[in-house]
């Protein structure tokens, strides 16, 4: 991926952004719920959104 353009590295600048945000979003929410699969969903979620966000950083 060596010839993206400035506003191409912006766009998954902010998608990286979004994702972490939202893994934090969801860890946070996780750790509020006492229901035990609402809270297993909010984690698991948060997981996939920080791995997503890993993903895209090494496709750089």
């Amino acid at each position: 991926m060596q010839n993206l353009k400035q506003s191409e590295l912006n766009w998954i600048r902010e998608v990286v952004s979004a994702h972490n945000m939202t893994s934090c979003k969801l860890q946070a929410y996780s750790q509020q719920v006492q229901d035990q699969q609402i809270k297993q969903m909010f984690s698991t979620a948060s997981t996939e959104a920080k791995q997503a966000a890993q993903n895209l950083l090494q496709m750089l």
